[in-house]
């Protein structure tokens, strides 16, 4: 069994409430939420209006199958959400 965890901050420009940001990034949890095999979740910086982390834990038995999907979750979110992406750390267990 191979784990791969995919951390990525962003940085949310004109925020001006915590409900607006949830609302700009819900789609991280209704895009990648329904994956069978990844768990999403804020995982920093939860009451910061301009900033927030979020991480993916990927799992799967090929080391190969757990990067693609990182990879694939990756580049989906800078196409999709309304942030800059601000750093990407990727892990593997």
């Amino acid at each position: 069994m191979v784990i791969g965890i995919l951390i990525i901050d962003f940085r949310l420009h004109g925020c001006r409430s915590l409900k607006e940001k949830r609302s700009r990034l819900r789609r991280i949890k209704d895009i990648f939420g329904k994956q069978t095999h990844v768990a999403v979740c804020e995982s920093d910086h939860q009451d910061n209006l301009k900033i927030s982390q979020w991480s993916f834990v990927a799992v799967a038995t090929d080391k190969i199958i757990v990067e693609q999907t990182l990879t694939k979750i990756d580049s989906q979110l800078q196409e999709q959400i309304d942030a800059v992406v601000t750093q990407v750390t990727r892990e593997f267990l």
